[in-house]
């Protein structure tokens, strides 16, 4: 008996380490947002395409709306030399 209470101690003093140690879910930047009462802006950014974030706010009073974050990320083009002196050919 004695063994056994000892054996759940150590148990359940792993389980909150583990869940101590880690930290928030990573944040996503994908395309499509879920906005509304509750999100702030620009909201949850968790859908990589329009079909999976209004399944995701069907029945939630939610919509779905464009993550400025990515549609505003684009990089520009990559200019190059018209001269590059030192390429090897």
């Amino acid at each position: 008996m004695r063994k056994a209470m000892l054996a759940m101690i150590a148990l359940a003093g792993l389980g909150v380490g583990s869940v101590a140690g880690t930290g928030p879910a990573a944040a996503y930047d994908y395309p499509w947002c879920a906005q509304g009462r509750g999100y702030g802006y620009p909201g949850e950014c968790a859908y990589r395409t329009l079909q999976q974030c209004q399944a995701s706010v069907s029945g939630r009073l939610l919509t779905c709306g464009i993550n400025p974050r990515a549609a505003y990320n684009q990089q520009r083009p990559v200019r190059r030399h018209r001269h590059d002196h030192y390429a090897p050919y």
